[in-house]
């Protein structure tokens, strides 16, 4: 049976070898959201012979082909999840790296209400919350460079636009 990555690429017409049939469904049975590096490793604990490079090239296809979302969480990695099929926004643990999935209504409607008093309708978004747990010990050195990061991603992705 097919994974469901798998059968997206089957449904557009690529050309499924087996190296590639194994990369989709290490991406489609992972539940977190692997860099290439972790893709790779995974992928060879099934077959040892797939390269760093048919793993490179095969996640670029499926982000091209709209079956993967690529995300930026500011560790230095391209992470990687199948596209979505509902809407959802993600909480990074700085302490960790974990990323934490997440809808919220209110939120929602919130970007909404600001999008049409600003004039415009909503039509996409991308939502990532950066965070420590409450628990954690505080760090203040630790908490004025993450916050440092953060002003400086923000900064990067306005000079995208």
């Amino acid at each position: 049976m097919m994974d469901r990555i798998e059968q997206l690429c089957v449904a557009k017409g690529m050309r499924m070898t087996g190296q590639r049939r194994i990369i989709a469904r290490v991406l489609s049975i992972s539940t977190d959201h692997p860099d290439v590096e972790e893709v790779h490793r995974r992928a060879t604990a099934l077959d040892a012979r797939i390269s760093i490079a048919t793993v490179y090239r095969t996640v670029r296809l499926l982000e091209e082909a709209g079956i993967l979302e690529r995300h930026d969480f500011r560790d230095g990695r391209a992470r990687y999840e199948e596209a979505p099929e509902a809407h959802h926004d993600h909480l990074i643990d700085l302490a960790t790296g974990r990323v934490i999935e997440f809808r919220n209504e209110a939120i929602e409607e919130l970007q909404r209400r600001i999008a049409a008093e600003l004039g415009f309708r909503l039509i996409d978004h991308r939502m990532e919350l950066y965070a420590i747990p409450l628990d954690a010990p505080a760090h203040a050195a630790e908490e004025r460079e993450a916050a440092r990061a953060a002003r400086t991603a923000r900064a990067a992705r306005r000079e995208e636009h």
